[in-house]
């Protein structure tokens, strides 16, 4: 008996290292193209993923909503950013339903974006207009958005 006490260390050792072993790969998710952040950015982590679900600011819902809240599109309708009212945003880019997501901050006429995975990016409102990251967007179905459609 006295000589099954170190084998049965020696398995409940190699079940605690093959258990940390499982719980590091459970975290690595999955190719390294579906882990790739927006715009060129630094792969997904396991703390990006942990940032999907974090909450707005305190305070973020204390205040009315500005008057940017609804979707904005770029003239073709490929890109579409839903801003909501809690102060998140949800891109969809062509077929992709939720390419894109993450919090947002509108002081004035700019806005600041911090994606799920920490990619950060900024715009400025013109009325009906929304200069963000190189496109332009239009508030849906706005005089300016039916404008750029005509024009295209």
């Amino acid at each position: 008996m006295a000589n099954s006490r170190p084998g049965a260390l020696f398995s409940a050792a190699c079940g605690v290292l093959l258990l940390a072993g499982c719980s590091a790969e459970a975290g690595s998710g999955g190719a390294a193209s579906d882990d790739a952040a927006p715009h060129g950015g630094p792969a997904s982590t396991p703390s990006a993923t942990a940032a999907q679900t974090a909450t707005p600011p305190a305070g973020a819902g204390d205040v009315s909503p500005h008057p940017y809240v609804g979707m904005w599109v770029t003239a073709d309708g490929h890109i579409r950013q839903m801003l909501l009212a809690n102060g998140r945003y949800d891109e969809a880019r062509g077929e992709r339903e939720s390419a894109y997501t993450g919090s947002y901050q509108v002081v004035g006429t700019r806005i600041e974006y911090v994606d799920d995975t920490g990619f950060s990016a900024d715009g400025t409102f013109d009325g009906d207009v929304l200069h963000h990251a190189g496109y332009v967007f239009y508030r849906e179905s706005s005089d300016a958005h039916r404008q750029a459609r005509e024009e295209r």
